[in-house]
């Protein structure tokens, strides 16, 4: 009998998918889009516990970030206690979370690499 090695890469979990990877400058205008992408992610699967958002493409973390980071969790939340989880953390932007107090409500489970 052979042990072999778990399928798929460490630390995602399989049945987790990324629901939305964040690139570039996210602005006050880009909250309702990703909002509206993150209803239409969860209305196709509606078993979900909890929703990645890879943060790590974004340039520039800044308080409009922040709050469309909020306002995603607010999203998951509403579309039955769903847990947003961040991967891929700027440091800038786990720093901004922490000073305006939303690191529990979102979860961050993998920091940007140094």
């Amino acid at each position: 009998m052979s042990s072999g090695h778990p399928a798929g890469l460490p630390g995602v979990d399989a049945m987790t998918p990324n629901a939305l990877v964040l690139t570039g400058r996210v602005t006050r205008a880009d909250a309702p889009g990703l909002c509206a992408e993150l209803e239409a992610l969860l209305s196709g699967f509606p078993e979900a516990a909890v929703v990645d958002v890879d943060v790590g493409g974004v340039v520039r973390p800044d308080l409009a970030l922040v709050e469309t980071v909020a306002r995603l969790g607010l999203v998951a939340r509403r579309a039955g206690g769903v847990e947003l989880r961040l991967r891929n953390v700027p440091a800038e932007l786990g720093a901004l979370l922490d000073l305006v107090g939303l690191t529990d409500v979102v979860r961050t489970i993998r920091p940007a690499p140094e």
